[in-house]
């Protein structure tokens, strides 16, 4: 959806590309700004409160967006590499010797269901009954242990809140789904990233052994192969734009899917720099392609959206990048009494 923007809700779009990242409160809206035609923060906010989307840990262990229906059916899914990430790839797994992990998940979720806690508040009450373990260690231990939800208002455009959470099932009234097979996960994730290799399947999802389950799935899907002679999967009839489709300037926020959904990340960006992942920076793609990174900075009622590009740009696309910046600055900061743009170094 980043070729036109397109009129579809905010729940539809977040369905299609499989939920969004949400680290960053802000960064969904971002994400749906620049996808959909006319998008008004509302149209997320509103299901937000509704729980019908929720913020959750998800893929790679990380909070991401998603529809209540997804977070039901995707989670069972990708628990496996959660609880995986949590004893491989976090300090946290460790500190958990010689302690029942099935009663550590027992106790805590009744302290989450009581009411929302945030890590903070959870630490100490899990240290008073494990004085043995460290208590913080223990509150980060269970984001991964249990199905939890990041709770509103923290999320909803306009508003802030603690980082509390409670267990998915006493958010949504209803418990998460018991199948754990990938296959619609996989179709999904090749309808939105494909044509794709088993490569980046796994670096979306943290997902083992996708080359064999998408061998399983081959008669269903069609395939091609890059310049480089790797296979790739797609599913049929998946639109394939010419390659001289000029793309238009978008504004995506820090962690966006386009640039997660691929190991190889030269298809959007053949830059060698580090900076465009630096925190608390957005990207900027000027015909598909990393070009620029963005940060809006408010001071005293004024807003000042800065971008430093990490090439030289033509006359023209600077044209169009101050152009789309000027309504990005509109949709974020539409309460500054004075808003600016600027293309080049930001202090």
């Amino acid at each position: 959806m980043l070729l036109r923007r397109r009129r579809v809700s905010a729940l539809e779009a977040v369905e299609r590309l499989v939920g969004l990242q949400a680290q960053e409160p802000r960064d969904p809206y971002v994400a749906l700004w620049s996808r959909l035609d006319r998008f008004r923060a509302g149209s997320l906010a509103t299901p937000m409160t509704e729980r019908r989307a929720v913020r959750m840990p998800l893929f790679r262990a990380t909070l991401h967006l998603v529809t209540d229906l997804d977070a039901l059916a995707l989670r069972p899914v990708v628990e496996p590499v959660i609880h995986r990430t949590l004893y491989s790839q976090s300090p946290f797994g460790r500190r958990l010797a010689g302690l029942d992990v099935d009663e550590l998940r027992v106790y805590a979720a009744a302290l989450l269901q009581e009411r929302p806690r945030t890590r903070a508040e959870l630490a100490p009450l899990l240290a008073e009954r494990w004085p043995e373990h460290d208590g913080p260690s223990l509150a980060y231990a269970v984001t991964y242990l249990l199905s939890l939800v990041q709770v509103t208002p923290r999320g909803v455009w306009g508003h802030t809140g603690p980082s509390a959470f409670t267990t998915l099932e006493h958010w949504l009234g209803r418990a998460a789904g018991n199948d754990t097979s990938p296959t619609d996960l996989l179709m999904r994730y090749l309808a939105t990233f494909g044509p794709a290799t088993p490569a980046d399947v796994r670096t979306w999802s943290g997902l083992k052994a996708t080359r064999e389950l998408l061998e399983g799935l081959r008669p269903h899907l069609r395939t091609f192969h890059d310049q480089h002679g790797r296979e790739l999967f797609d599913v049929p009839g998946a639109p394939l734009p010419h390659p001289d489709t000029i793309a238009p300037v978008r504004f995506l926020p820090e962690y966006d899917n386009v640039f997660l959904g691929h190991a190889d990340r030269s298809r959007i960006g053949s830059l060698v720099t580090p900076m465009w992942t630096e925190v608390g920076w957005g990207i900027v793609l000027v015909d598909g392609f990393i070009t620029a990174r963005w940060k809006l900075r408010r001071e005293e009622g004024r807003a000042m959206l800065g971008i430093e590009p990490f090439r030289t740009v033509t006359r023209s696309e600077k044209g169009d990048i101050a152009e789309e910046a000027h309504r990005l600055s509109a949709f974020l900061a539409k309460d500054a009494h004075a808003r600016d743009v600027r293309i080049g170094p930001v202090r």
